[in-house]
């Protein structure tokens, strides 16, 4: 086995990936200690050679890829997801770049690379993107529609609310969220205008419990697809690694009948 199959197999192993999660786990609340200016005050050089420390561990991890893998490092979407989310954090916090160093805490999000089931949960979520887009539309469509008829219904008698389109969306996407709609908006405009629940009914029963609840069976049904590939692929891995033994088996039979 060469060094780069090693090196590999290596980062490979459930010890490993395990200290790596710990490792993300650790940088996670280190960064938050950093938002805390008592902490900072008191151990303030600790809490930042402990981060450097962190990335290191990042960057050896990386670089230690790069070298096994080469070329196929670039291949797989998450190699490159933690080489950027590792990049940032090496941006120097100068200038215009403060913004990105903001973004280290980023970094937490390597718990997804490195977990399988979360994996999943991500890979269903990019699965339902494209049916998800087609729901968005619908979505629009239908907020463009409820803004202009708000607008023109109750523009007059609630300008902050529905001034104008963009008052209007906002408006009705608190309702949609039904965050305060009814004693907060509704009712109100319903003693100005009695028949307002003619327009506000049907907008929540179109888009809170029917285009929203649309929304969360695509992306229920994506990670299931996707749960049922990964098992599928693990039960083909497992049937082969079968035949392989019994082929070498088989093998030998015929070795000890010559």
């Amino acid at each position: 086995m060469t060094l780069r199959a090693r090196i590999d197999t290596f980062l490979n192993l459930p010890p490993v990936t395990n200290a790596i999660l710990v490792v993300i786990l650790f940088n996670a609340v280190v960064l938050g200690l950093e938002t805390s200016e008592p902490v900072m005050a008191a151990v303030g050089p600790l809490v930042t050679a402990l981060d450097t420390a962190c990335l290191a561990v990042f960057v050896v991890e990386l670089a230690l890829k790069l070298f096994a893998r080469r070329m196929a490092f670039f291949r797989s979407g998450w190699n490159l997801f933690d080489f950027v989310i590792v990049g940032i954090a090496l941006v120097p916090a100068a200038q215009g770049f403060s913004v990105l160093r903001a973004l280290r805490i980023l970094r937490l999000l390597r718990v997804v690379s490195v977990a399988p089931t979360l994996r999943r949960v991500v890979e269903g979520f990019v699965r339902a993107l494209p049916g998800m887009g087609s729901v968005f539309l619908l979505m629009g469509v239908i907020f463009y529609i409820g803004a202009v008829m708000a607008t023109k219904l109750f523009g007059a008698g609630f300008p902050d609310w529905f001034g104008d389109l963009g008052r209007s969306a906002y408006t009705l996407f608190q309702v949609m969220t039904l965050e305060s709609w009814s004693m907060g908006i509704v009712r109100p405009v319903m003693e100005v205008f009695p028949q307002a629940w003619l327009f506000f009914v049907p907008f929540i029963m179109v888009t809170t419990f029917a285009v929203v609840n649309l929304l969360v069976g695509l992306i229920v049904n994506s990670m299931q697809e996707a749960h049922d590939q990964e098992t599928e692929a693990r039960t083909d891995e497992y049937r082969d690694e079968v035949l392989a033994r019994l082929k070498a088996i088989e093998a030998r039979l015929d070795r000890r009948d010559d």
